[in-house]
């Protein structure tokens, strides 16, 4: 058989080619044309070939890579690196009308977070979050992703000439974390919410055995201008106290213990937000709703002590000096104390202020400091890292401290934060 140069070409590696024999006008037998023939691409079978494949497919849609990025840092934290349950290491994805809905939860908090996005088939399933999380953070700014999921397949995503399967698993093994009944509903600014957390959360305990002191004790508390909403935190070796003004709907409230790793996500989300955060809570359980993103936890199940009952009354003896210089006079000296220690010494005498460390392994260190003290000499120690972590939260130039003897808790205040009230408890040196 003769064929003409028109009539067949083949293809090889993505390119369309003329076999050499065509050229030279050669006899082929009649199964090698057959099987040339074969090869060339038939329109019709292309397009019931894709949409063969568009059926297949449960779930797809587009989105902008730094908005599924910035997504996926607010959801994927919640998940912890290590799971027995293998459906906790995942991220549940949720795609309806130009929109995404991710959630992510460890069965004691859920973050639910919607992002809008080019929706081309609805469906839902969950993929492993830190995988997906670490995918994105390394594909170029500005990329479209597209996640799309077939029938019996894994979640494939693609950017650019990016490709990557992940292995999912179905949307009903997702555990959903109800918020139930929140009867107290009230709402803070987001600069509001971010000072009851950050003057009170470094003195969370960490000791797992009192378990009623891993978070922020928010409650209503009377003062002398009336009600104010409170947040308390404390480890045995500090405590600290901040106010704030009582906002709509919080009156008869209950007294509500934060966990720990609930003040740390919605801290975070915080920082990125700006205008009211809604807040609803029952004894149970609470929600923050931001814009587009709400934090559902469990709270403590636990009594709060009394705290009130270490805040001293009684401090006569008042030292006040500048915060700054303080604090790195205390750093300084520090350099020298023990790991297991880190205890500083105050001897303050007349408008002066010593500060004094003694280590066996590493010497002595000591360092003068002009101060405003009129009372009587007084030598008390503290744990230094304790110390500093109070001076970093006092906003004012100077700081006020309220001392009785070398047994007594101590009284650190800000002058520019009358609302703030900070103990620490002392130290044998």
């Amino acid at each position: 058989m003769r064929v003409a140069h028109s009539t067949v070409l083949k293809q090889c590696s993505g390119q369309w080619i003329r076999p050499n024999f065509i050229d030279r006008g050669e006899v082929i037998p009649a199964q090698v044309l057959g099987a040339i023939l074969c090869t060339l691409k038939n329109p019709a079978q292309d397009s019931q070939r894709h949409k063969y494949e568009e059926e297949r497919q449960i779930m797809k849609f587009t989105i902008e890579r730094n908005s599924l990025l910035k997504t996926l840092n607010h959801v994927q934290s919640v998940v912890e690196r290590r799971n027995t349950i293998p459906i906790l290491s995942n991220v549940m994805l949720e795609a309806s009308d130009d929109m995404v809905a991710f959630t992510a939860t460890d069965l004691d908090i859920a973050v639910i977070e919607n992002t809008p996005a080019n929706v081309a088939v609805k469906g839902s399933i969950t993929v492993p979050a830190h995988t997906l999380h670490d995918i994105v953070r390394k594909l170029p700014d500005g990329a479209e992703v597209e996640l799309s999921l077939a029938e019996g397949e894994r979640l494939t995503v693609k950017a650019g000439r990016s490709r990557f399967q992940l292995a999912c698993l179905p949307k009903e093994d997702f555990p959903v974390m109800s918020a139930g009944d929140l009867p107290h509903r009230f709402k803070l600014m987001s600069e509001e919410l971010k000072r009851l957390i950050d003057k009170a959360r470094f003195a969370i305990s960490t000791e797992e055995t009192r378990y009623y002191l891993n978070g922020i004790y928010l409650h209503v508390a009377e003062g002398d201008s009336g009600s104010n909403l409170r947040a308390v935190a404390t480890d045995g070796h500090r405590l600290a106290q901040v106010e704030q003004e009582m906002p709509d709907g919080a009156m008869g409230m209950p007294g509500v213990i934060l966990p720990r790793k609930t003040v740390g996500e919605v801290r975070k989300l915080v920082d990125e937000f700006e205008g009211g955060v809604d807040i609803s809570l029952s004894d149970t359980k609470v929600r923050f709703t931001f814009d587009s993103t709400t934090v559902i936890s469990k709270l403590i199940d636990g009594t709060f002590p009394d705290y009130t009952r270490v805040i001293p009354i009684g401090n006569d003896k008042m030292l006040e000096m500048d915060c700054k210089v303080f604090a790195e006079a205390v750093d300084r000296v520090s350099t020298i104390s023990s790991d297991k220690t880190r205890s500083v010494k105050l001897s303050m005498d007349s408008d002066v202020l010593t500060l004094s460390v003694t280590s066996p392994d590493s010497g002595t260190a000591t360092e003068e400091v002009v101060a405003g003290y009129q009372a009587d000499a007084l030598e008390i120690g503290f744990n230094s890292r304790y110390l500093l972590d109070i001076l970093q939260q006092i906003e004012g130039d100077s700081v006020q401290v309220q001392l009785a003897d070398p047994q007594s808790p101590t009284i650190l205040q800000d002058q520019l934060d009358e609302a703030a009230l900070y103990v620490l408890m002392p130290m044998r040196v």
